[in-house]
């Protein structure tokens, strides 16, 4: 069978765009692989009516709200490659063996972290270790926290934490990323910067109580955030020519349309900001109604 549009990712954007195309009547079929970038999270936070869900919870009930709708499809399965077939077909190859033909395909693929090269660091991430304040900084509110970067958004994030905490003590790692003009602004606003390599993190179930540097400092902390480093998460985004942003998101207009014709992108994949479910999942239903209006024009050519 022929689909209307094919959904590559499960998470809130993916989900979204499938309810949209659903309501939409449109015959869609949504890929999700299970492998979320968010598996370790345990609260979500910052979208109303569901602030503190956890990741596992939402994907439940948004499972509830698109069986609701007969022509939607949820297959488990990860996609492999895409391979466009005419001007108006692409074909969907599973992992799994199986082919499916399409009009067209939304990217919902998220996205791809790595974390700072600190040893245990994964025991932590998401217990009291994260990656977005917006998403996190109440829980951390006036507690000592470290900003964990080894990157460039090292000072960014120490001034957006600090509006949930005072005390903030930035790690680098042992990489030296901030210019000494940043580092005197930091320290103006009373925010200690160590460049020392770390050793160890400690603490107990996830819990971080304190942070030993290679030299043999230690610091006591109870929580903070982490950048990471982002890039997309399958092969076969590149090799469909998607031009992308400077930081490496896919480039798309307001409905979600990359520079491909017939593929759209939504969420992280598509986002350079905060990644918070809400704007995922707003960025689902727009690329949703891209695909949509497209849908409608092409019937009336």
């Amino acid at each position: 069978m022929m689909l209307d549009c094919a959904i590559i990712g499960g998470g809130p954007a993916g989900l979204n765009a499938a309810l949209v195309l659903g309501r939409a009547r449109r015959n869609i079929v949504l890929f999700d692989n299970g492998k979320p970038r968010n598996a370790v999270t345990q609260e979500s936070h910052g979208f109303i009516t569901r602030d503190g869900i956890s990741p596992s919870k939402f994907r439940e009930f948004a499972h509830e709200d698109l069986k609701k709708y007969p022509s939607i499809a949820i297959e488990d399965a990860e996609i492999a490659e895409i391979k466009r077939l005419s001007d108006t077909t692409f074909q969907l190859m599973a992992r799994n063996g199986d082919i499916h033909t399409t009009k067209k395909v939304i990217l919902a693929t998220g996205l791809k972290e790595t974390l700072p090269d600190v040893p245990d660091i994964h025991g932590y991430y998401g217990k009291s270790l994260f990656s977005c304040p917006y998403c996190d900084g109440w829980e951390l509110r006036d507690k000592p926290l470290i900003v964990l970067s080894e990157n460039k958004y090292a000072v960014h994030m120490a001034k957006t934490l600090s509006q949930w905490s005072k005390d903030l003590i930035v790690c680098t790692n042992g990489h030296s990323v901030i210019e000494e003009a940043e580092a005197q602004l930091l320290k103006k606003h009373g925010i200690r910067i160590i460049e020392e390599r770390i050793k160890q993190l400690h603490g107990n179930d996830g819990q971080l109580e304190q942070v030993t540097f290679a030299d043999g400092t230690k610091i006591e902390r109870s929580g903070g955030i982490v950048t990471t480093e982002l890039e997309q998460s399958h092969s076969f985004i590149s090799s469909l020519g998607c031009d992308s942003t400077q930081n490496g998101g896919i480039l798309v207009d307001d409905f979600g349309r990359t520079t491909v014709e017939g593929v759209y992108a939504a969420g992280e994949a598509s986002n350079n900001g905060p990644s918070q479910l809400i704007i995922a999942a707003a960025h689902g239903s727009r690329a949703a109604a891209g695909v949509n209006s497209d849908l409608t024009m092409e019937a009336f050519q």
